[in-house]
């Protein structure tokens, strides 16, 4: 995912290369609403307009658990709450006024802002829309696929489908904690706080939590970069 390549085309590479992850977890997804009862079109239209992964599983985990809308839009609400600091980390690189960076933020994903950070606090723009633009449509192409085909639990336990989401998150850490020692203590640190509070509070409020360990990095010095 890190590399020096900068521009729509480095991007549209990125968005590439996690394509085949983004589909596989779109038909499981859509496979999953489906059996759930949502329909065909219900699992389309919640990729088009929610377009994460993370806050789809869980509002589909907690409709199917017997919460109620309130609950499991709340549940999702938390695990997209990620994207609040990321958002304000990329704003800064992007163009326009107000409404224009609100539109061009819609662009930050998991992946491509990952795939973005040049270093030292600024992104790629340009790689960064790239990238969420090819990822987009194989997102909503494999939410329709599994709600048109519905796999069964069987084969996306046989074909390890539905490992395929967290060992991309996993790979997506493994990579960001080799820039720095510090990546490796924000990392461990995050860990610790996400361990400690699934003892007290629910998993998605634990993982929102466990983001204030991106605060050591306000450590830095005076002098160092952003």
């Amino acid at each position: 995912m890190a590399t020096t390549e900068i521009g729509y085309a480095a991007g549209v590479r990125v968005g590439l290369a996690v394509g085949v992850p983004t589909f596989v977890m779109g038909v499981t997804f859509g496979a999953m609403a489906h059996s759930l009862g949502w329909g065909t079109l219900a699992p389309v239209a919640c990729s088009l307009l929610v377009f994460s992964g993370s806050a789809q599983f869980a509002l589909a985990t907690s409709l199917a658990g017997g919460g109620g809308v309130a609950l499991a839009v709340g549940a999702a609400a938390m695990v997209n709450a990620r994207f609040l600091p990321m958002g304000v980390a990329v704003a800064s690189d992007l163009k326009g006024g107000r409404l224009r960076r609100a539109f061009e933020g819609q662009a930050v994903v998991d992946a491509s802002w990952a795939a973005a950070h040049q270093g030292n606090g600024r992104y790629d723009r340009e790689k960064l829309i790239s990238a969420t633009l090819v990822q987009a449509p194989l997102w909503i192409g494999g939410t329709l696929v599994g709600a048109l085909t519905a796999p069964s639990d069987e084969i996306i336990h046989r074909f390890a489908l539905d490992m395929v989401f967290p060992a991309f998150f996993l790979l997506l850490l493994i990579d960001e904690m080799r820039e720095s020692v510090q990546a490796r203590w924000v990392a461990a640190f995050a860990a610790a706080l996400a361990a400690t509070l699934t003892l007290v509070v629910p998993v998605g409020l634990a993982i929102v939590g466990s983001g204030a360990a991106a605060l050591l990095g306000l450590r830095a010095g005076p002098g160092a970069p952003r």
